[in-house]
């Protein structure tokens, strides 16, 4: 299973637990407004491990139905428009939704409440009058705060990345920490022309295109967007999943085979196919949270200005992509890549050599150029 999809399934997983904690909590709080001097108290028929058991399967279900199509459904075709127009659509799948739970729940507990099975005509009164109640009603209004909120929720993991998200919720980087990661900046090529030729709009344009086509293999590759440089993009991984695999080498030669795959949306829309460089090296950084209105979390380190000399390089050595030794080293080539090395170098702005290689895929399945 690639790793985009098992995201999803913790997402959902996620909702699930959460819809159904929620659903127990609201089956509370009715039972203390029922306890309360201003109320005439619950009906002969009100029972608290039933309202319990509606409100929790209510939350299962509509995590099932609408968390899944939040998930897999709304948040992948419409992931590049705006968030309203996103509530506009959830909105009316939640109708849906409503409509389906309420029935589900009233074929299921009414039989309960009567004891008799649902062909009775005992079981069809209290079946419309479970339909008719105001209390599918007041839930349709608690859940769509609730549904509105998840919404939001996923789209600002979206924005800061699922990693980076829940690492800020959870504060493991309040206090900086020192790791080893794997970084890769990559830059589009001829972007000045590009922009010369296409003008600013349909530039931007292409650039949105770009970037959202090179976000799945990234993704399945196990590495993290880091941030968006104008034409360029950070790529980042711990140290053992990119190496694992040689994952971030795997993910520069998905991203290129993926935009050879929809070359003909790119002549179509832009006259071209974008192309692109990268550079790859590890090393330690410290990672912290900072920011007090606007919060993220950064890395800091050699490593970061390293591997952006070392992509610099690949327009001068007419390469692709270029590599550390350091990191070749440490990753299982195997007879998938070839490192064809390229020499000690040493970068603008340093004083010490580095020893770098291209790299190109082996076997013809692999081999895209």
């Amino acid at each position: 299973m690639k790793r985009g999809t098992q995201l999803k399934f913790r997402q959902l997983l996620i909702i699930t637990m959460v819809w159904m904690v929620l659903g127990f909590v609201i089956a509370v709080y009715d039972h203390l407004v029922l306890s309360t001097t201003f109320s005439f108290g619950p009906t002969e028929e009100y029972s608290f491990g039933l309202s319990a058991m509606r409100n929790m399967m209510g939350g299962l279900i509509g995590a099932l139905l609408g968390g899944s199509a939040l998930v897999f459904f709304i948040n992948v075709k419409y992931r590049d428009k705006p968030y309203g127009y996103t509530i506009i659509t959830v909105s009316l799948f939640f109708i849906f939704v409503m409509v389906v739970i309420t029935s589900v729940m009233g074929a299921i507990i009414v039989p309960v409440q009567t004891g008799k099975p649902l062909s009775d005509p005992t079981s069809q009164a209290a079946l419309k009058a479970f339909v008719m109640d105001s209390y599918p009603l007041k839930n349709a209004l608690v859940w769509s705060i609730i549904v509105a909120t998840t919404q939001l929720l996923l789209q600002v993991s979206s924005k800061f990345g699922q990693d980076t998200f829940w690492n800020i919720i959870r504060g493991k980087y309040n206090t900086p920490k020192e790791e080893r990661r794997i970084f890769m900046f990559l830059d589009l090529n001829s972007s000045t022309t590009i922009a010369e030729q296409l003008g600013d709009g349909t530039y931007h344009a292409l650039l949105q295109d770009f970037f959202a086509d090179i976000t799945d293999p990234i993704v399945n590759n196990k590495g993290n967007i880091y941030q968006y440089v104008g034409d360029e993009v950070v790529v980042a991984w711990e140290f053992k999943e990119g190496t694992e695999n040689a994952q971030c080498l795997r993910c520069f030669f998905d991203m290129k085979l993926g935009i050879i795959k929809k070359k003909q949306k790119y002549l179509e829309r832009y006259g071209l196919i974008p192309s692109f460089k990268a550079g790859i090296h590890c090393g330690k950084v410290v990672a912290g949270e900072v920011g007090i209105i606007k919060r993220d979390i950064t890395y800091s380190g050699d490593v970061l200005n390293t591997t952006s000399r070392i992509q610099d390089l690949c327009k001068e050595l007419h390469v692709e992509v270029l590599a550390s030794t350091d990191l070749l080293n440490e990753l299982p080539l195997g007879d998938e890549y070839k490192a064809e090395p390229v020499g000690s170098i040493r970068l603008r702005g340093k004083t010490r050599e580095i020893s770098l290689s291209t790299l190109k895929p082996v076997e013809a399945h692999l081999a895209v150029s």
